[in-house]
């Protein structure tokens, strides 16, 4: 194992892509570490800007010689460049080493000379491609799957609402102001007020569209 230096500083950077997803599996591999709480930080939210509030906590706190783990490579970045130009910012220009655990060869604590540094970056390119490659053939396996899926009429989002039977006539004594809207919303399941504006005005569209 490589030898840590006296006073480094450890640190951990986890993230999920959404605030639905879990991050157990990558606090999971930093747990086994003792990294303390306070130094470990967490984004729940996409890379698409790389607007990242935790991370950019992070990154204002690290200094040269400090150790950042993370769970993959993907963490760093939203895509191949992404990933690149934040590897070559902690690296190169804070002077901080990072750890990959699910790549051990991206250890920047290793040999430090010509050959080791080469050696890291050719295998950083490579996982920081297959990554991006593997991102971009979900989106496309999901966007091919939503298409079948529209193709078969099946609805993909929250179940509709359906409006009640009558709901023409609770539309008429609202526009009346004969029954408040927050009653006809309640008669109608707890549908939204844009929900209920939009059907009111088709309601009105067909009645005209009868006469």
């Amino acid at each position: 194992m490589p030898n840590k230096k006296a006073r480094q500083t450890e640190w951990a950077y986890v993230r999920v892509s959404t605030a639905e997803q879990n991050t157990d599996r990558q606090l999971d591999a930093i747990a086994a570490l003792g990294i303390p709480s306070a130094n470990i930080f967490t984004d729940k939210q996409s890379g698409k800007d790389f607007d990242r509030p935790a991370y950019s906590r992070l990154t204002e706190r690290l200094q040269a010689g400090d150790l950042l783990y993370i769970k993959s490579i993907d963490r760093l970045g939203r895509n191949y460049d992404e990933i690149i130009k934040q590897w070559r910012i902690l690296t190169k220009e804070r002077g901080v080493d990072i750890v990959v655990l699910d790549m051990p060869l991206l250890d920047t604590r290793y040999a430090k000379d010509l050959l080791g540094t080469f050696l890291s970056d050719v295998v950083l390119q490579v996982l920081s491609f297959v990554a991006q490659n593997e991102r971009e053939n979900i989106r496309r396996r999901q966007a091919e799957g939503i298409a079948a899926a529209k193709r078969r009429g099946v609805h993909l989002g929250r179940p509709i609402k359906q409006t009640p039977d009558g709901f023409g006539e609770l539309v008429k004594g609202w526009e009346r102001k004969e029954i408040p809207l927050s009653k006809v919303l309640a008669d109608c399941g707890g549908i939204s007020q844009s929900t209920f504006y939009r059907r009111a005005a088709e309601c009105r569209s067909s009645r005209k569209g009868n006469r």
